[in-house]
């Protein structure tokens, strides 16, 4: 089966390219396919795009590209991620969330490839009070969540649109690899306990795509790890599962971070699935599971280094 990806290079796309091609993703133990079987020899050819070579605002551009490598199934990654920067910057968070992401579905259609679209718990208020199901309706409260959501609406509706949530992998830096650099230098560290959602192993969401490219399912998943959190908690357990005590981690409130974030951030967006289970499939590993598999690779990196 023909994939291309875009966004490749980020920290999922390259996660996700291990997994199509039978790699472990940082070296750690297979995670589940979301209940499908593992990915066999030669199953996919992969076709993988990034910002720096394929132009994703440029709408010809990406018609010929796309026409030109036939794909089957495009699992469209690349996104404009910079949530605090989209808010001064909303023409930029516009063009690659929105725009490019309607050209890549035009192209998709034009050639027959399902697309598969990476959406984000930003699309919700997080005001319910309760983990957030896809029938839930959307709200964004920042350009970037609002953007997500016009991507979504961009989508035809037989794409799989799969909504995920506080994403970090063992590709670049992230919250996690600070976590981990603290626990070793006894460093003291501050996070809100006031925002509430579900951490995600790269990981994890990159062996769980597979399924949606295999079975092509239309409509709107969430998929993120199970359970929820906040920050103060996910960082305290973090630091913990790479050595360190969790007295060095201290809770703070939003209101108290200086400066001020720019966005605002839903409070309580952890996201549940009632859809799953309706195609065959099961949830991601529990939370804490998948952040200490994330702890294990960033050190055994970092030894190696």
């Amino acid at each position: 089966m023909r994939v291309l990806i875009t966004g490749a290079a980020g920290q999922v796309g390259q996660d996700f390219c291990d997994v199509l091609s039978g790699l472990i993703p940082g070296g750690g133990k297979a995670t589940a396919l979301l209940g499908t079987d593992p990915v066999a020899e030669g199953e996919f050819e992969l076709i993988p795009c990034d910002v720096a070579q394929f132009d994703l605002t440029n709408h010809d551009h990406v018609a010929t590209n796309i026409a030109q490598a036939a794909p089957e199934v495009i699992v469209h990654l690349a996104a404009y991620t910079a949530v605090d920067r989209a808010e001064e910057d909303p023409k930029g968070a516009q063009e690659l969330n929105v725009n490019a992401t309607r050209y890549v579905n035009d192209a998709a259609q034009a050639c027959g490839a399902h697309l598969v679209y990476i959406s984000t718990d930003y699309v919700f208020a997080g005001d319910l009070g309760r983990a957030m199901v896809e029938s839930d309706e959307t709200n964004p409260l920042s350009v970037y969540g609002a953007t997500k959501r016009a991507g979504e609406l961009a989508c035809d509706p037989s794409a799989t649109i799969v909504r995920t949530s506080w994403v970090a992998g063992l590709r670049g830096k992230n919250l996690f690899h600070l976590a981990t650099g603290a626990a070793q230098d006894g460093r003291a560290l501050r996070f809100v306990d006031d925002q509430v959602g579900t951490p995600t192993n790269a990981a994890d969401l990159a062996a769980g795509l597979v399924a949606f490219v295999r079975e092509r399912p239309s409509g709107v998943f969430h998929v993120a790890g199970s359970g929820q959190a906040s920050w103060f908690e996910t960082i305290q357990f973090a630091v913990e599962a790479a050595g360190g005590s969790p007295d060095q981690v201290s809770a703070i409130s939003t209101a108290e971070l200086d400066p001020q974030p720019l966005a605002t951030r839903p409070a309580f967006s952890p996201l549940l699935s009632e859809r799953l289970g309706s195609v065959g499939l099961v949830p991601l590993p529990d939370w804490h599971e998948g952040v200490e598999r994330l702890v294990r690779a960033i050190e055994l990196r970092d030894h190696r280094s």
